[in-house]
């Protein structure tokens, strides 16, 4: 399965992403085949960036759509793992 990066930046205040870390919005998010890894939060919480594995850009984008989360770029990626090289 691909690997996707998903850049958000938040409004001053909101409180979307408490909203989009429920179980509803995993559980809307499996019903497309997106699963969310884990996400970086940046400190004054205005911008996030998620990682996901899910079957496309496209899987993504609805599913964010179905949480009421803005994206803003989609990158895919590849794990590098210094421990791996060892």
């Amino acid at each position: 399965m691909p690997r996707y990066i998903v850049e958000r930046e938040f409004p001053a205040g909101s409180h979307a992403l408490a909203d989009a870390t429920t179980a509803a919005a995993v559980e809307r998010n499996s019903d497309l085949g997106v699963t969310w890894i884990h996400s970086y939060v940046t400190e004054d919480h205005g911008k996030t960036f998620c990682v996901y594995d899910a079957p496309s850009p496209e899987a993504i984008r609805k599913a964010a759509a179905r949480n009421s989360l803005p994206v803003d770029r989609i990158f895919r990626v590849q794990v590098l793992d210094p421990h791996f090289y060892r």
